[in-house]
C-alpha cells in the first residue's frame, strides 16, 4: 500500500548513535510495515526468524535509511551482527527500494515515541519506471491514459469513479502508479492512497480481530484520492464487499476521487453485489485493449531503453510480432536478451532475440514447413522492406501487396487460423486475411509477373524441387 499524506508537521531533532538528524516530532511505529517485513522473513528466512522479532517496531524511512526500534541492547547486537542482510532484503521487497538499516533503542530517540498509528506511516516509494512519461500511448489505451491524467488535474470532478479494466499485463497498475507520481508532484496537499483489494481485505480482517475497525475506516475514508488495484478480488467476499461499499459511499459522497482496476468490467465480475456493480459503473468505465503492432514496437523500444540498451528496428519488430500476449511477456523477453548480451557478451541480433524467446534453430536443418517468421523474413528480403513496414498500417501498394502475399503464403504453408495469421501480421482481423488470400490467388492467375514473384519466394522458403511440386 502506498500512502501519501502531505500535512504540515512540526520539525524537531532526535539523536541516533550520537548523530543529530532532522525528523518529525511525531515518532510512531508503523504496524503495516512491521507486518509485511515479518511476513517476508517468516516465509523466506525461517531459520533466521525469532519470536522476539514481533517486539521490533519499524519507525519509517528517512534519507534512504529504515529505522527499527528494538527493546533490548542484546537484541540490537544480534540484529546488527546476524540479520542486517535479511532485513535489508525484506525491506527492499516490501518498499521497492534498497534501504540502509538502523537498529535503535527508545532511549536514543530525542522525540517521544507515540502510539502506533497507520495514518502517520512513511510513504512506500513508487516505482520510478511507472510514470505517465514512460507509458506508451496507442489507440488501445488512449482513453484510459487521458482519463487517468484528468483525475489528477481535477480529483473528484472528472470521471469519478474511474474504472479501468484489462487482461493481465496491459498497463492497469502502470496507470495507477502514474497517478500517484502525478499527485506527488502537482497536488502537494492531496491525501491519497494506492492499495490492492487484497490488502484492503487483509487490513479489514486484522481490524476486526484487534477491534480497531474505527481506525481502519479513518485510514481509508480520510482521503482525497483512493486508488485500488485488482478490485475483482472482492468477488464472493460478502463482509469485505459490504465494508468496501460503505468506504466507497463515504468517499464518493464527499466528492473524493476513486480509481479502480480489474480484469473485467463491473458487470462481468462474478459474485459481485449489484449495488457495487452500480457504483463502479456510475463513472467512466474503460477497457485497455491489447496493443496493436506499432504500439508494441514502441513499447519494446521504451522498455529496452529502461534496461540501458538499444534495439535495431528488425529485432524490435520481431519481438513485437512474436510476443503479443501482454507487456510483461515483452519485458521478460527483453530481460533475457539483456542477460545473454551482458553475461555471454553476445551481440543483440535477430538470432539472439530468437534464442531469448525459445527459438534456437542454430545449425539444425530447416524444417520443410516454413514458419510465419520464415515467410516474413523472405518477403522482407525479396521486396527490401523493413519488418516494421510489413506489419504497419501503411496501405501503399509497395507495402500492401507484399503483406498480402505473406498472408497468402502463411495460409498455404502453415496450420494457423485466419485469426492467428492476422495477429502475426500487425493485429489484423480474419476478414483482412481472407481478402488477401483471394486477392493474391486472383493476381497470381492473371499476372505472370506476380506468379513469377510468388514462385521465387516459394523457392526461397522450400527449395526449388518442393516449390515446383507445390506449383
Amino acid at each position: 500500500m502506498v500512502v501519501c499524506s502531505e500535512q504540515p508537521v512540526d520539525i524537531a531533532f532526535f539523536r541516533v548513535k550520537g548523530a543529530w538528524r532532522k525528523e518529525s516530532t511525531v515518532v510512531r511505529p508503523d504496524p503495516q510495515l512491521k507486518d509485511r517485513l515479518l511476513q517476508f522473513i517468516r516465509n523466506n528466512h525461517t531459520e533466521m526468524y525469532r519470536q522476539w522479532f514481533t517486539d521490533l517496531e519499524p519507525l519509517g524511512v528517512d534519507g534512504g535509511v529504515l529505522t527499527i526500534l528494538v527493546k533490548q541492547d542484546v537484541h540490537r547486537r544480534y540484529l546488527e551482527n546476524k540479520a542486517v542482510d535479511t532485513f535489508q532484503e525484506a525491506a527492499q521487497a516490501v518498499t521497492g527500494r534498497l534501504l540502509g538499516l538502523k537498529f535503535v533503542e527508545e532511549g536514543e530517540l530525542e522525540s517521544p515515541l507515540l502510539p502506533a498509528t497507520s495514518m502517520g506511516q512513511e510513504a512506500v516509494v513508487l516505482s520510478p519506471d511507472l510514470t505517465f512519461d514512460q507509458f506508451v500511448v496507442g489507440s488501445n489505451n488512449q482513453l484510459a491514459n487521458a482519463a487517468s491524467i484528468a483525475v489528477c488535474d481535477r480529483p473528484g470532478r472528472s470521471y469519478n469513479p474511474l474504472f479501468l479494466y484489462a487482461n493481465v499485463g496491459l498497463g492497469k497498475t502502470h496507470l495507477l502508479q502514474s497517478i500517484g507520481h502525478r499527485l506527488n508532484t502537482t497536488s502537494s496537499h492531496t491525501r491519497w492512497m494506492l492499495t490492492t483489494c487484497e490488502e484492503f481485505s487483509s487490513n479489514f480482517q486484522e481490524a476486526l480481530i484487534h477491534q480497531t475497525v474505527s481506525e481502519f475506516r479513518a485510514r481509508y475514508r480520510d482521503l482525497d484520492v483512493l486508488l485500488v488495484d485488482d478490485i475483482q478480488e472482492l468477488a464472493g467476499r460478502e463482509k469485505i464487499q459490504e465494508e468496501f461499499f460503505h468506504t466507497f459511499n463515504a468517499l464518493h459522497q464527499a466528492g473524493k476521487q476513486i480509481v479502480l482496476t480489474a480484469n473485467a468490467a463491473p458487470s462481468d465480475i462474478p459474485q459481485l453485489e449489484e449495488r457495487l456493480i452500480s457504483r463502479f459503473s456510475s463513472g467512466l468505465v474503460t477497457r485497455i485493449e491489447p496493443p496493436e503492432f506499432e504500439t508494441r514496437v514502441a513499447i519494446v523500444h521504451q522498455k529496452a531503453k529502461l534496461h540501458g540498451f538499444q534495439l535495431s528496428e528488425n529485432v524490435a519488430a520481431f519481438l513485437a510480432a512474436r510476443v503479443d500476449g501482454n507487456i510483461r511477456e515483452l519485458e521478460g523477453a527483453l530481460t533475457r536478451i539483456h542477460s545473454l548480451h551482458v553475461l555471454q557478451q553476445l551481440p543483440i541480433t535477430l538470432d539472439l532475440a530468437k534464442i531469448a524467446i525459445g527459438i534456437d534453430d542454430g545449425d539444425a536443418p530447416r524444417s520443410s514447413t516454413p514458419s510465419i517468421q520464415d515467410i516474413m523474413d523472405a518477403i522482407s528480403h525479396y521486396y527490401d522492406l523493413k519488418l516494421t513496414d510489413l506489419l504497419s498500417r501503411r496501405r501503399h501498394k509497395s507495402v500492401a501487396m507484399p503483406r498480402q502475399l505473406g498472408m497468402w503464403l502463411a495460409r498455404r504453408y502453415t496450420r494457423y487460423s485466419l485469426e492467428e495469421i492476422g495477429s502475426y501480421f500487425g493485429g489484423r482481423d480474419h476478414t483482412t486475411v481472407m481478402h488477401a488470400v483471394k486477392a493474391v490467388t486472383k493476381r497470381r492467375e492473371e499476372d505472370e509477373t506476380v506468379a513469377s514473384e510468388v514462385q521465387i519466394i516459394e523457392q526461397m522458403l522450400l527449395g526449388e524441387q518442393e516449390s515446383e511440386h507445390a506449383a
